[in-house]
């Protein structure tokens, strides 16, 4: 009998250590698993911020295009202005001529 209980009292012993360093195991696996957690978080966050920041750039992109196309559009509008002025000058100058020739036909 006294073989008998020590041979349960070794196999328990056995079984203790075993959950034991189960638990150990489990622990560390935990620990892994929460750091790689944390790197995973850290990596998300970098991968937002990197998003963030493409998003803000082509942003700035569009603003910048849109500005361009503006000063373009203002500029072709106050050149056709200017044009249309000229035009109207010239006719201006023409009608004067053209008085002008008229009168000086009409003392001869």
């Amino acid at each position: 009998m006294k073989s008998e209980e020590e041979g349960e009292k070794v196999k328990r012993k056995k079984e203790e250590e075993e959950e034991e360093e189960e638990e150990e195991e489990e622990e560390e696996e935990e620990e892994e698993e929460g750091k790689g957690g944390e790197r995973e978080k850290e990596r998300k966050k970098e991968e937002k911020k990197k998003k963030e920041k493409k998003k803000k750039k082509k942003k700035k992109k569009k603003r910048e295009k849109e500005g361009k196309e503006k000063k373009k559009e203002k500029k072709k509008k106050e050149e056709e202005r200017e044009e249309e002025e000229e035009e109207e000058e010239d006719e201006e100058e023409k009608e004067e001529r053209e008085k002008e020739g008229k009168k000086k036909r009409r003392r001869t």
